[in-house]
C-alpha cells in the first residue's frame, strides 16, 4: 500500500484532476464533513460489497477516513481483492480539516 498526503491530494484536486476518492467512514461522519469521495463504509469493504467500485480495479483509488487507520485497513482489503493502485490518505480528515479549514 502506498500513501498520499493531504497536501498532494489537495493540489491535485485544485488542479481539476479527475481522481477516484473513496470515503470509508460511517454515513454520519460523511454528512458532517467530506471532500467528495464515494461513501463505502469499511464494514461493506470488509464484507466485499464492492460492486459500486468494481470498475476501478485498474485505476488509482485514494482512500480516506477520519485519521488514516480505517482507510489503511480498506487499502489492504482492496489490494487483496485485486485493486492494483490504492493509496491511503495519511492523516485523514482530521489532518485535512486542520490544514485547510478556516
Amino acid at each position: 500500500m502506498t500513501t498520499i498526503t493531504v497536501d498532494q491530494l489537495s493540489e491535485r484536486m485544485n488542479a481539476g484532476e479527475q481522481i477516484h476518492i473513496l470515503d470509508v467512514r460511517e454515513p454520519h461522519e460523511n454528512i458532517e464533513f467530506n471532500i467528495g469521495g464515494t461513501l463505502i463504509p469499511l464494514g461493506k469493504i470488509q464484507t466485499m460489497q464492492l460492486d459500486e467500485i468494481e470498475d476501478l480495479k485498474n485505476e488509482e483509488v485514494i482512500v480516506y477516513c477520519r485519521s488514516g487507520n480505517r482507510s489503511g485497513q480498506a487499502c489492504l482489503i482492496l489490494e487483496a481483492a485485486g485493486f492494483s493502485n490504492v493509496k491511503n490518505l495519511t492523516g485523514g480528515m482530521l489532518l485535512w480539516r486542520e490544514r485547510f479549514s478556516l
